[in-house]
């Protein structure tokens, strides 16, 4: 059995608002699952069934082999790390990280052994007499993660914990949860709404939307090979190019045409795809998949598009640029070494083969 199993779980408040609707998912021993969403999706709502601070309306929740359905948080075995740390004012950071362990009764003597390797592993060493006040936002959520190692639970939750830093402070702190977790080998269950923490932290990735779990794979699978328009949506930044048209059949195959922008689609597909010829259909690509001509050796004349840029944004070790052809707008991601000014002409070309079709109904993945 998976270290934590959640069975057709549900969350169904009073006033009939569905927060989580039979959610599904197996978190084996020592993975780090991410779940990851908009804001209102339910994946807060999922960790704090799984915690115990909110009640199940449906389902079953296992804890290794136990259901814990009716047990009380404090017998769950389980470690959460909060957004604002919820650390306690008057206490120093010995205090604060020893508190649950004097609680319990723990000897002196483990309470100070365990103090220590927390201290150890996250570097709060020369900090143990301070008092929250006196640390930085980083500082402060290590020593919330520190007392959530000191327990040594069967399982850690983070709900957004790097919600309240700065961009550099969550850069690092990101760094240092991957590292606790290859120490630790603990099973962790993170929540967040920030993709790039989802894809860089998780060994699997949950997406969720509406209370409904959309996708649970790999960030590589996830990103490649999404299972709807959502996902795709979701996960990619910048995200993912999407277009409404229709597939029309020409002398040489199947063509995408979405107002002045036409591609091929790739003989291979054709199978797939023939069902929805004169049908309304979706096309997605993503921005690092679609290239200026002059770069590219190899390329199919019905993929090339001449396209305006009407905006350059340089990042650095890449470009974005904001093309339009005709109506139709897209971004493209190209290397910082591609010199661009705005207002020029250049010809795209679009590598349909790593692009995606979906059904205009459902949303879901054709191919």
């Amino acid at each position: 059995m998976s270290q934590v199993s959640l069975i057709d779980v549900s969350k169904i408040y009073p006033n009939g608002i569905k927060a989580v609707k039979k959610c599904c998912i197996g978190i084996e021993r020592g993975e780090l699952l991410v779940l990851v969403g908009p804001s209102g999706c339910g994946k807060s709502t999922l960790l704090r069934m799984i915690a115990g601070l909110e009640s199940i309306s449906e389902g079953k929740i296992f804890i290794g082999d136990q259901l814990v359905n009716d047990v009380p948080p404090k017998d769950r075995n389980i470690a959460m790390v909060f957004q604002n740390y919820a650390l306690y004012p008057h206490m120093t950071v010995y205090d604060n990280m020893a508190f649950a362990l004097k609680l319990r009764n723990f000897p002196k003597s483990e309470i100070q052994a365990r103090v220590k390797e927390a201290t150890d592993i996250l570097g709060l060493g020369d900090f143990l007499t301070r008092k929250p006040k006196e640390l930085s936002g980083g500082q402060r959520q290590r020593v919330a993660v520190g007392r959530a190692i000191v327990r040594k639970p069967i399982a850690f939750l983070f709900d957004e914990p790097l919600s309240n830093l700065d961009a550099k402070m969550r850069v690092q702190m990101r760094t240092e949860i991957n590292k606790l977790h290859i120490r630790l080998k603990t099973t962790m269950i993170y929540v967040t709404h920030d993709q790039t923490e989802a894809m860089t932290l998780g060994n699997r990735i949950v997406v969720m939307k509406d209370g409904e779990i959309q996708q649970v794979a790999t960030p590589a699978v996830v990103y490649r090979s999404p299972r709807n328009k959502f996902v795709a949506e979701f996960i990619g930044s910048p995200p993912i190019n999407t277009f409404m048209g229709t597939l029309q059949k020409t002398g040489i195959g199947y063509t995408f045409v979405s107002a002045e922008l036409r591609v091929a689609v790739p003989e291979e597909w054709e199978k797939r795809l023939t069902p929805y010829a004169n049908k309304p259909l979706i096309f997605g690509i993503r921005p690092e998949d679609i290239y200026d001509k002059l770069f590219i050796s190899d390329k199919n004349p019905r993929n090339i598009t001449k396209a305006v840029c009407e905006v350059v944004e340089p990042m650095g070790s890449e470009t974005f640029l904001y093309m339009k052809c005709g109506t139709v707008g897209f971004i493209a991601r190209v290397s910082g070494q591609v010199q661009v000014e705005p207002n020029t002409d250049i010809d795209m070309v679009f590598d349909v083969n790593r692009g995606h079709f979906f059904d205009a109904g459902t949303e879901e993945t054709i191919v």
